[in-house]
């Protein structure tokens, strides 16, 4: 394994540890954590804002980016529909997401950076031999593109809505009820 590769581990790791923890909130009942939302949404509209500058110079990246960002605003209004609002006695007001949304675009994620991955290995590897980023094409596809346009556009919007609805469920409703 070259050098260059080895600089990548920490950075392999660190995302597969995102991921199971991604998937871990997919499940079962979840705290509701204002602060965190807060400055996922933060994050989501940073990184959605930063690869739709990078899009600019390629217009059919931008166009998948915006796509995605639409459908997955799409999905995530469905998500917050499927979502239930409950308050556990230990952990307090807590939200139940819909498991198959969460896994769905998952598996949309990973499959699609696997395919990326494994299509542009000849390519990473001739990189590394001349000294160049092993991943200075990865994001070149506007496929990928509009996959990673879908997660950025969901959780803005899921994370806005549950902050939204968890205000009005603790407005209206009395302790220890369940909302759908």
């Amino acid at each position: 394994m070259s050098q260059q590769l080895l600089h990548y581990l920490p950075i392999a790791a660190l995302m597969a540890f995102i991921v199971w923890r991604r998937v871990s909130r997919s499940f079962g009942q979840q705290r509701i954590k204002r602060k965190s939302m807060i400055f996922r949404i933060v994050m989501f509209s940073i990184i959605g804002a930063l690869l739709a500058l990078s899009g600019f110079h390629k217009l059919a990246l931008l166009e998948g980016l915006v796509g995605g960002v639409l459908i997955g605003a799409v999905i995530g209004t469905v998500g917050l529909r499927l979502t239930r609002f409950e308050t556990d006695p230990v952990k307090g007001d807590c939200y139940v997401p819909n498991p198959w949304i969460g896994a769905l675009l998952t598996v949309l994620f990973l499959g699609r950076m696997a395919w990326r991955f494994m299509a542009m290995a000849p390519a990473m590897h001739a990189a590394t031999q001349n000294d160049m980023s092993p991943f200075a094409g990865y994001t070149s596809s506007p496929l990928t593109m509009l996959i990673v346009g879908l997660i950025v556009g969901y959780y803005i919007v899921y994370f806005t809505g549950l902050l939204i609805h968890h205000r009005r469920f603790q407005r209206g409703e009395p302790a220890g009820s369940t909302v759908a």
